[in-house]
């Protein structure tokens, strides 16, 4: 699939009012049996070493699991910028990769880890961005670590009449 969105970011359109409002999902892979990633921008309250210990002693000391997407939530998904990007199970952007939970000790500079995922089957993905439901960004292999409010931190980062998207508060009718 040479048209393959893998690496990049999706930006929830601000029509978008279901589970995905105002979300940011990367991209781990994209091909004609349908899209897999994971939302960045929503931690959970649950540190990393209470939910997957063997994940746990990988992180710093109070990382939070984050909320990957609807799909499959009793699963993990973890992304991290390896030292090694061939110790990656699967590589994403760059250095960052999925971690192989075959490799042991594996030699990481950052680590997220997500509960759940976000999936499309084949063409749904291309259905919802002709429907403008996702606003197409590259993704940096600093995006899945940053803290900030991501979502209107990247449509600034698009700029244009986007950044004007990003100044929409999150519940307009408030407005």
């Amino acid at each position: 699939m040479d048209d393959s969105l893998r690496g990049s970011l999706l930006i929830a359109a601000p029509s978008l009012f279901d589970f995905f409002r105002r979300t940011v999902v990367l991209i781990i892979e994209h091909a004609e049996e349908g899209a897999f990633g994971v939302v960045l921008n929503r931690p959970s309250d649950t540190e990393v070493r209470e939910a997957v210990p063997a994940l746990g002693r990988l992180t710093e000391g109070g990382e939070l699991m984050r909320v990957g997407g609807p799909v499959s939530p009793e699963t993990v998904v973890a992304i991290a910028e390896f030292e090694d990007p061939s110790e990656s199970a699967k590589l994403i952007l760059g250095d960052l990769g999925l971690v192989d939970p075959e490799v042991e000790e594996p030699d990481l500079r950052r680590l997220r880890v997500y509960a759940g995922h976000a999936g499309w089957g084949p063409g749904q993905l291309e259905d919802e961005l002709e429907r403008d439901a996702w606003i197409v960004e590259p993704a940096s292999v600093e995006d899945p670590f940053r803290e900030e409010d991501l979502w209107p931190e990247l449509l600034n980062r698009k700029g244009g009449q986007y950044a004007l998207l990003a100044t929409m508060p999150d519940d307009p009718s408030l407005n």
